[in-house]
């Protein structure tokens, strides 16, 4: 039996794509943190071939590099890298006013964050009701539906303790270990 023309092409398209894909498949070669596929290259760099399959790179983006520390705006100008403005090093101390205004903040956030916190803790036990919330639709008739919803309100009231506790910890350190306060309900 003879094949017929479209066999043939197949036969001929599939022999094309194979050795398409044959050549398509260079040698890889790592240097370092760097790919190559010039054998010059990777020979003077002392790079080592890359044995086995496919190789898949995904080049990413670098990170713009910038002479000012702010964005610049649209009607700002280009500083040059040369600044006669005083450069801070680690061992100046801040001004203390302006220390004592960071503190003041920061302490105001850290509250607020705590009142946040202590409200969804509380919501949290009321829902958990010491391990009894009521049953809800499917679970009179699903008891490991309502031992599921149990389990995951013990683990929100976890969580909302030890945001609590977080927070508290934070502002104890803050506060120099002074008592920050609040309802410590534990």
């Amino acid at each position: 039996m003879k094949p017929t023309p479209a066999i043939q092409w197949l036969a001929a398209s599939a022999a094309t794509l194979c050795l398409v894909q044959a050549q398509a498949q260079e040698r890889i070669y790592r240097c370092g943190n760097e790919y190559t596929n010039n054998a010059e290259v990777a020979k003077s760099r002392g790079c080592t071939l890359m044995e086995g399959g496919n190789i898949t790179i995904v080049q990413g983006t670098t990170p713009q590099r910038s002479t000012e520390t702010r964005p610049p705006t649209a009607s700002s100008t280009p500083r040059s890298t040369t600044s006669t403005a005083p450069t801070r090093t680690s061992t100046e101390r801040v001004d203390s006013a302006a220390q004592r205004a960071r503190d003041s903040d920061a302490r105001a956030i850290l509250e607020a964050e705590l009142r946040k916190a202590e409200d969804q803790l509380a919501q949290a036990q009321k829902a958990y009701a010491n391990g009894e919330p009521e049953k809800q639709g499917i679970e009179s008739r699903n008891y490991q539906r309502y031992l599921d919803r149990v389990a995951e309100l013990k683990a929100a009231v976890a969580r909302a303790q030890s945001d609590v506790d977080g927070i508290r910890r934070e502002l104890g350190r803050l506060s120099g270990g002074a008592n920050t306060g609040g309802s410590a309900a534990k």
